[in-house]
């Protein structure tokens, strides 16, 4: 099943027999809630999910963006409308990487039919709306661990023995600057993947064979090793698993990612372009 969905082929599906349920999910690290932009203009039928209060619990030792509990993101899902059996389609404003974490957080909790809009609310053409609906109640049961994931342990583990992605900038992985957690630098051994790296300057994905050239460049084999991505909080990682995805390549999140792994000041930290 593709994990993307382009704006000409959503306006088909709408329009179609079995039209999706649409999650806008806009957001943006540090700014207010999306919901101001979403009330503003969204598409027909599209219900809003807060990706702080809705797609991740309260910050804490977890992290910045631990996951949802998942009885609760249940019950968000099934008010939004989603069924295990309806089509969902989520975007952002264009960045995408709420868009994935929203994606990446219904796949881990079971829903199989899941994709995002590629290039977001910036490369739809379509009429935009401000009627907020209503809409029926879904029956959406999650399942929790319906992908793989990493906690701290694991994915030092991986870092040393297989392969670990890190999503930030690259100056955030050199340890150059840090704007948002304790310290600056990387998980000793993972490999630096900017996300940004894994779009064009459209905002859309690159090509299948061009990701997968790229994460090949990385270090991915084809003998099925294990991937593991982090990012800072577990929100733009998921938006490389995305890409992975796109590419036919499978991998585990750590969702409490490096703001989890700093918390611990026992935990080491490497810092330089290097993985060591």
């Amino acid at each position: 099943m593709t994990v993307i969905i382009s704006a000409s082929e959503l306006a088909d599906a709408i329009a179609g027999p079995r039209p999706p349920v649409l999650l806008d999910v806009r957001y943006a690290p540090g700014a207010p809630p999306g919901r101001p932009e979403y009330e503003s203009g969204h598409l027909p039928g599209a219900v809003f999910v807060d990706l702080e209060a809705e797609l991740a619990a309260p910050p804490g030792a977890g992290g910045r963006h631990p996951l949802p509990d998942v009885a609760e993101f249940g019950a968000v899902m099934r008010r939004a409308g989603v069924s295990a059996d309806t089509p969902v389609v989520v975007y952002d404003a264009g960045q995408g990487w709420a868009a994935a974490r929203a994606w990446w957080t219904l796949r881990w909790t079971g829903h199989q039919d899941v994709r995002v809009l590629d290039g977001g609310l910036g490369g739809w053409d379509g009429p935009l709306t401000t009627e907020i609906p209503t809409p029926d109640e879904g029956d959406f049961s999650p399942v929790p661990d319906s992908l793989p994931r990493l906690d701290a342990d694991g994915a030092a583990l991986l870092a040393r023995e297989g392969l670990l992605l890190d999503a930030r900038a690259a100056e955030r992985y050199r340890g150059d600057v840090e704007p948002l957690d304790r310290v600056g630098g990387h998980i000793p051994g993972a490999v630096s993947a900017p996300t940004v790296e894994n779009v064009g300057p459209d905002g859309r994905f690159l090509p299948a064979e061009e990701l997968a050239a790229r994460f090949k460049a990385l270090g991915v084999t084809a003998d099925g090793s294990e991937i593991g991505v982090y990012c800072g909080s577990g929100v733009s990682a998921a938006h490389e698993l995305l890409a992975l995805e796109i590419a036919g390549i499978s991998g585990a999140l750590y969702a409490g990612s490096w703001s989890e792994w700093t918390a611990d000041t026992e935990r080491p930290v490497a810092t330089g372009p290097d993985p060591q």
